[in-house]
C-alpha cells in the first residue's frame, strides 16, 4: 500500500490496553487516524460554503467517530443538540478543522 492510499484511508477506532507500571492498573488508548485528505476536503468545504445555495439542509460540520464518543463520555450527545451547539462546542475545544461552513447558523 502506498503513502497515499494510507492517507486515504479512514480507520475505525483503535483500543489499546496500556500496562502501567504494576499488574492491577491500566489505561484504555481510544484512537482513530483521521487523513490530510478528509482535513483538506473539510477545508475546501469550508472555503467554498459561502458560494454554495444550500436548500432543505445545511452541512455544517463533519465530525470525527472519536470526537462523538468522547463528547458521548462528557455527557454531550450531537444527535440531540442544535447545530449551533454542535459548532459553539468544536469551537471551544479548537476542533474547527471540522466545520464545514462559513455562513451564520
Amino acid at each position: 500500500m502506498s503513502n497515499i492510499e494510507k492517507d486515504t484511508k479512514f480507520h475505525d477506532i483503535q483500543n489499546r490496553v496500556l500496562m502501567d507500571n504494576d499488574e492491577n492498573n491500566f489505561t484504555i488508548q481510544h484512537s482513530q487516524h483521521i487523513p490530510q485528505s478528509f482535513i483538506d476536503d473539510i477545508r475546501y468545504q469550508r472555503e467554498n460554503s459561502l458560494n454554495q445555495k444550500e436548500g432543505e439542509f445545511m452541512r455544517v460540520a463533519s465530525v470525527p467517530v472519536q470526537v462523538h464518543e468522547q463528547w458521548l463520555r462528557e455527557g454531550f450527545d450531537m444527535m440531540n443538540e442544535t447545530p449551533k451547539a454542535i459548532l459553539m462546542r468544536l469551537k471551544q475545544q479548537d476542533l474547527n478543522a471540522f466545520i464545514t461552513t462559513k455562513k451564520q447558523v
